[in-house]
């Protein structure tokens, strides 16, 4: 992948094959009569993509010395509450994709009713796996990873940032409204909430202080814009067979975007403004914390 070390490819590639293990035990093939229910969400998670939410909970469970199998379960979590979004982002009355990640969409390979089914029931299963003691045997530390993941895909993030997309998509008076401020408001909450859950959730689970956390959560910041503003290029120059989705579908859809208000080249360069002052906020733990500075520069080179 262009703009990534040898070293984070290495780790992207364990991380990846560590987290669909995992995925694939807490999300077991059955045969009773829900078993296309259960195919439907296995079709969803387990196919690829990037891992990056995962990965950016192990590589902070590490930093402070979370067990693997902990780290594992959370990053597990948070992949299914990704997956379930672009399940129903996917769907004909949200996004209308046909396409994730190079085959069929969920609603596209099964049908959008199982879809649907598939994307609540991954979302309830997150939490289920989060709660459970085996994530961690301090209920404190289960009922705060549960608190930060809901938080980050409710209302006032994830999901609600995307009914701020679709407003702006469908109705000129809130498209009119969108501004760099406003447009930054809705992609933190669609995209840079669950991405700060990611960060953080490494220092939840090894019970970090309060200003490591928040240190992470400037990172995590940054780094979500950064990587919003990339996609949003990618939309307009990425090549289709690479990204594994249709590209060109944010101006046909008259949606407004860091590109359409900025132009491809002050949006580039604000993308890299964005990782360095991600990478800024790691300073606190020196070394530690040379993986997520390769995340960073990554970010702004991916091609998908």
């Amino acid at each position: 992948m262009p703009g990534m070390t040898e070293g984070l490819r290495a780790e992207l590639a364990d991380a990846t094959n560590a987290v669909e293990d995992c995925l694939a035990r807490l999300l077991p093939e059955v045969s009773t009569p829900e078993a296309r229910l259960f195919d439907a969400m296995r079709y969803a998670t387990l196919n690829g993509g990037k891992r990056l939410r995962p990965f950016l909970v192990l590589t902070t469970a590490r930093m402070f010395n979370v067990s693997e199998g902990a780290a594992l379960r959370v990053a597990s979590a948070v992949e299914m509450v990704h997956s379930y979004s672009l399940v129903h982002d996917d769907l004909p009355a949200m996004d209308n994709d046909d396409m994730r990640r190079g085959r069929p969409s969920c609603h596209k390979q099964f049908d959008e009713a199982t879809a649907i089914l598939a994307g609540d029931a991954l979302l309830t299963r997150s939490f289920e796996v989060l709660a459970n003691v085996s994530t961690h045997p301090d209920p404190a530390v289960r009922i705060d990873l549960v608190n930060a993941l809901a938080q980050a895909s409710g209302p006032n993030g994830m999901v609600g940032g995307q009914m701020i997309d679709l407003l702006t998509e469908r109705e000129n008076s809130a498209r009119e409204g969108l501004d760099v401020a406003a447009i930054t408001r809705m992609h933190q909450m669609k995209t840079g909430r669950l991405i700060g859950f990611s960060c953080t959730a490494g220092a939840i689970l090894g019970k970090a202080p309060a200003q490591l956390r928040h240190a992470l959560s400037a990172y995590a910041h940054d780094l979500g814009l950064a990587f919003q503003i990339v996609d949003d290029l990618l939309d307009v120059e990425g090549d289709p067979g690479e990204m594994g989705k249709s590209a060109g579908k944010d101006a046909a859809a008259g949606k407004v975007t860091f590109v359409s208000l900025l132009g491809t080249d002050r949006a580039r360069e604000q993308a890299r403004i964005l990782s360095a002052q991600a990478v800024e906020h790691l300073k606190p733990f020196d070394g530690e914390a040379d993986r997520l500075r390769d995340v960073a520069a990554y970010v702004l080179d991916r091609r998908s």
